[in-house]
This record gives structure tokens, C-alpha cells and sequence, in this order.
């Protein structure tokens, strides 16, 4: 707290101005300089915040993040603000003008709903966090709408408010919780409060077992450039309904409860999923988009022999398959004058930084190629392709 109290004065604020960008080589150099003119708690707090907000622009991009306030949690169990931006838009759409947004650390949540038009109560129970969270909303002019309060969750009242988004702590001392009851505040007590409200949206850990998500929840599960950033429980819309949501788009790909594909021979092209797609257990959907089946059953990636449009997979020409064999792989590299090589990797335990260097010849060629690492009908294969792209309009989307 005190110093989120030291920065917040005006001396605090000028210094922050001055410090902006400050490289990590040229850290010694400033403090020594600002140190002549300004106390040294408050150089070392500035110098700290400049380094958290250089962090921070990766989620919340240069502009936002350079006027913000941050905690290292904060970075880092934060919101990407393309994700909470989606999710706000998708409150809005729903008709809510009003959400509680409990576990809201440093209101990165907060802020995208704000900006969608929609009054925010932001709840945390840690008085750095709800500090930072308060500091934000007056930076970033959203006062008006954001209503920061210090107060354990589990005791706020939230009758008034059209929704409740809840996000609770997935990190504790010894990094990542994936028990959800071991989350702060548990799983199921979100999930009680949730059932309490018009709507609400809970999120979770985009590994979340599918056995784990309420019988009266839909599931959705995001990802970001082609990263899954989350899941999300969402309460009061189509209980059951399982999507996938891909960003920049969005695009989303709703469950269509399809069986498993069939296993089939490779063809001439593969497709590889999105990460959303596949934690969301909706590469049946993918595969009837692209009239494919599956290289293997334990495998997602998906084949075809048809080159068709879709946003929520890769697609790849296979020009050769063969049973891994490293020296089998280097040579035929050798032979297509490769000097590029991409790995990927799914059912096997070959790390594909390894095989990199095992593989590519010592004379690189100025070509490029992609391997796959996989099983196929059960056996360890090497499928070699490249990226391809179907002609616009060339199939479903």
C-alpha cells in the first residue's frame, strides 16, 4: 500500500512520467541519478512500477498499461484485455447493464465492462489490490462507473446488480491450483452464487475435466491468437451449450453433440485445431466442417482430402509419412534442401527441439517444412507438409 500511496502523489506521478521505458541495463544508472532529487522508497517503487507496466502492455497494450497501476500478481492473474473486451461485449449483448465483479484484482475485468456502458461493483479483499483496482478506474477516467470496495466476497450483497462475474484465485504460494476447490473462493461456492443471479459468468482454468462443469452451466473456452487463455462458466444463457471462441474474430464454434470422428488414412491434407476447439471437446464439429476423420483415435488432429475454409483449424499439405526415423527425416531434408524446419508435436515424446537439432543438415537449403510428431493407427509417424490455405469462400466457416 504505501507505495501505491507514494506514486499517487504528484511527486510520485512525475517521477513515473520520467522513469517511463526504463531499460532493465539502465535501472542502476536512473536510480542512481533520481535519487539526487527524490527519496529512495519512491525511486525504487517507481522504477518497480515501470517494470511491472512494461510487463502489463503484452495484455493490456502500450497505451492502457503505460497509465496503469500494477501488482506482480496483478500482471500476471489478470485478464487479457482482448478476452475480458469479448466477454464485456457478450454481457452487453445479453442485455446486462450492472455486474458485481467479485475477485477482481486489478480490475482488468472491470475495465472492459466499464467500457461496454456497464456500471461495475469490483470486489477484492486485498487492500493493495482493491487500491490498484481504484487507481485504474480513475486513470483510465472510468470512476464513474466502477465502484471499487475492500470486502471479502462471500459477504457482499449483489441482489441489485444484473449479473455476477466471478474470478477466483488460481494461483496460491506454490504456483498454479488445479484442484477448483482449491481455488480462492472455491469453485463451488462461485458456483452458489451464481445460481443466485439473473446471470452470471464464472471463469476457470481452460483445463477445467468437462465432468467438473455444472448440469445448469454452459462452457466456453477462449483463446487468444491461437493461445487458450481460459474457460468460462456462463449461468442463466443455454445450460450445457459447449463452445469454442477464437479471438481476434471472435469466431465461435458451437457443440453440435457429433460422435467421434472415424480414424482414416492420412490424405492429402491436416488439420490442426485450435486449442479452444480442442479443450472444448468439439473436434467432431471441426471434422464434419472439412470432411475429415482422425489420423488416430487418441490424436487431434484431424485429415482430409479436400481443401475447405475454416477458422477454427490449420490446415497443412502432407507431401510425405514415415515411421519416425530420424536419420530417415534428415535425409529426406537434405533432399528438399530444407533450412527451416517447424516441429510440432502430439502423442509423442520427442521434444521438437531435439529432433531440430538432430534433424536439420549441417548444409541448410533455403527451403522449409513442417513435421508433425504423431501416432498414427497406433504407431509413432512423421507427417511431412507444409501450411496451406483454402481459397476464400472455399467451404464452411
Amino acid at each position: 500500500m504505501n507505495d501505491l500511496d507514494l506514486l499517487l502523489t504528484p511527486e510520485g506521478l512525475a517521477l513515473l512520467d520520467e522513469v517511463r521505458g526504463t531499460a532493465p541495463a539502465d535501472e542502476l544508472a536512473v536510480a542512481t541519478r533520481q535519487r539526487r532529487e527524490h527519496p529512495a522508497e519512491l525511486v525504487s517503487a517507481a522504477l518497480g512500477q515501470a517494470r511491472l507496466r512494461q510487463r502489463a502492455a503484452a495484455k493490456f497494450g502500450a497505451e492502457d498499461a503505460g497509465r496503469m497501476f500494477f501488482t506482480p500478481n496483478g500482471v500476471e492473474q489478470s485478464t487479457r484485455a482482448s478476452v475480458a473486451a469479448y466477454r464485456a461485449e457478450r454481457f452487453r449483448a445479453l442485455g446486462v447493464r450492472s455486474v458485481a465483479d467479485l475477485c477482481c484484482g486489478i480490475g482488468g475485468d472491470a475495465i472492459a465492462l466499464a467500457r461496454a456502458g456497464i456500471r461495475v461493483l469490483a470486489v477484492d479483499r486485498d487492500p493493495l489490490t482493491a487500491a490498484a483496482a481504484r487507481a485504474n478506474a480513475d486513470a483510465l477516467g472510468l470512476a464513474g462507473l466502477i465502484d471499487v470496495r475492500e470486502a471479502d466476497v462471500t459477504e457482499v450483497d449483489t441482489a441489485s446488480y444484473d449479473a455476477v462475474f466471478v474470478d477466483p484465485a488460481r494461483r496460491g504460494g506454490r504456483g498454479r491450483i488445479f484442484d477448483p476447490e482449491a481455488y480462492s473462493p472455491p469453485l463451488s461456492w462461485a458456483v452458489r452464487a451464481a445460481l443466485k443471479a439473473p446471470l452470471a459468468a464464472l471463469k476457470v482454468a481452460p483445463g477445467i475435466p468437462h465432468e467438473a462443469v455444472p448440469a445448469a452451466a454452459g462452457a466456453e473456452w477462449i483463446s487468444d491468437g491461437g493461445d487458450v487463455k481460459e474457460a468460462v462458466l456462463w449461468f442463466g444463457t443455454a445450460p450445457g451449450d459447449v463452445r469454442a471462441t477464437l479471438l481476434p474474430g471472435p469466431r465461435t464454434l458451437l457443440g453440435r453433440g457429433l460422435p467421434d470422428p472415424e480414424v482414416r488414412s492420412v490424405g492429402r491434407y491436416l488439420y490442426e485445431p485450435d486449442g479452444a476447439v480442442i479443450r472444448a471437446h468439439l473436434v467432431a464439429e471441426v471434422a464434419q466442417e472439412v470432411a475429415g476423420g482422425l489420423v488416430d483415435p487418441t490424436i487431434a488432429y484431424v485429415t482430409s482430402d479436400s481443401l475447405l475454409a475454416t477458422p477454427y483449424a490449420s490446415a497443412y499439405e502432407i507431401t510425405d509419412q514415415l515411421p519416425f526415423n530420424v536419420k530417415k527425416l534428415k535425409a529426406l531434408l537434405r533432399e528438399r534442401g530444407v533450412g527451416i524446419l517447424t516441429v510440432k508435436k502430439r502423442g509423442s515424446a520427442v521434444e521438437p527441439e531435439e529432433l531440430r537439432r538432430k534433424a536439420l543438415p549441417k548444409q541448410q537449403g533455403p527451403n522449409s517444412a513442417t513435421v508433425f510428431l504423431t501416432r498414427v493407427a497406433g504407431a509413432p509417424t512423421m507427417l511431412i507438409g507444409a501450411p496451406a490455405t483454402a481459397v476464400t469462400g472455399a467451404g464452411p466457416s
